[in-house]
């Protein structure tokens, strides 16, 4: 049972009151007094003995290539909305390999989350880099929740193949970014299915028209609905969200959010259903019908 550490008698807390029904005047204590102290004493046990509320689930959000933590404000926002603790750790990626940038995130945003389950939600490359420290680990971690990863390059992005050995690519993109296309040095596509709780969302909107004709399908502008897929993921949907912007739609947020409660998504939810219950004045004040 837990106590808080402290070391509490409860013969000690109460040695002073235990005396027979109307023997007060003895004490020199109105009976009102004497209730009041009493109940003071059974609040102070409650506290030393009466169980901790359990934590908050933790989530950790991973930007993608060439952006920083900053592009997931408004899904932090939602996510406290709802009572997670979010941990929001920027990394420096066009400076390293997927490898390292991994080995250096990972754990850090783990060492946040102590003692807590732990989710992450991911956009683009931030999904490999879960999925690249994940096939290192010989068990999962302890406490290791569920996943959602946004517009992910799971098998690759053929942008990257025809773009990729431009030097301004390199400049812009760095030793990540090139690691992200469909050949033999893709590092998504040699990493193994994932066995952990995955759920993916991939856009079909492209505000590139010319990326998208570089790309075999629907896409959204950067990577295929086809390439997000992943072999051992637990659902997958497509939305009418573009691969920059997508962590920003209230769609995308209630999809996440739905996931992350059920391991699953919810078909049902729309757009109009998404902002309603974002923005309800009336579900804000615990008014409306559940």
């Amino acid at each position: 049972m837990h106590n808080n550490g402290a070391n509490c008698d409860t013969r000690a807390i109460f040695r002073h009151d235990l005396i027979p029904f109307g023997t007060y005047p003895a004490f020199h204590t109105r009976p009102g007094t004497y209730i009041s102290r009493l109940m003071k004493r059974i609040a102070l046990l409650s506290t030393l003995l009466w169980p901790l509320p359990a934590m908050a689930d933790c989530v950790v959000l991973l930007h993608g290539l060439a952006r920083s933590q900053a592009s997931f404000t408004l899904m932090e926002a939602a996510l406290e909305a709802e009572g997670y603790e979010v941990v929001r750790p920027g990394y420096p990626s066009t400076s390293a390999n997927v490898a390292r940038l991994a080995d250096a995130v990972m754990p850090f945003a783990f060492d946040r989350c102590t003692d807590r389950i732990v989710h992450f939600v991911t956009h683009s490359m931030g999904g490999i880099l879960v999925r690249e420290w994940m096939a290192k680990q010989s068990t999962h971690p302890p406490g290791f929740g569920r996943v959602v990863m946004l517009a992910p390059p799971n098998q690759g992005s053929e942008v990257v193949d025809v773009l990729g050995d431009l030097a301004a690519f390199g400049w812009f993109n760095g030793p990540a970014g090139r690691e992200m296309g469909t050949g033999e040095n893709s590092v998504p596509k040699a990493l193994p299915p994932v066995d952990y709780p995955v759920g993916v969302i991939a856009g079909d909107t492209s505000l590139n028209p010319y990326f998208s004709s570089l790309l075999p399908g629907v896409d959204d502008g950067k990577v295929t609905v086809v390439s997000t897929r992943v072999d051992g993921m637990a659902d997958h949907i497509t939305l009418p969200v573009t691969h920059t912007f997508i962590m920003n739609s209230p769609t995308v947020i209630a999809q996440t959010l739905a996931f992350l409660q059920s391991g699953q998504f919810d078909p049902s939810i729309g757009w109009l259903d998404a902002v309603l219950d974002r923005f309800d004045p009336d579900e804000e004040s615990g008014d409306a019908e559940r």
